[in-house]
């Protein structure tokens, strides 16, 4: 073991890039269903207002 590499951080390494990886993915996913949703409930909105 004199020689063992130490790896104690890659651990935390690889959690924060899957965590930027994620969060890019939402944030496109928002960006391109963000309109869809507003429009959507603006018109729930709309019709609750009309009863």
């Amino acid at each position: 073991m004199l020689f063992a590499p130490q790896e104690t951080g890659q651990g935390l390494v690889e959690y924060a890039l899957i965590l930027a990886l994620v969060a890019i993915v939402v944030f496109a996913a928002l960006l391109i269903l963000g309109p869809v949703l507003g429009n959507t409930f603006s018109t729930i909105n709309k019709s609750l207002t009309d009863v």
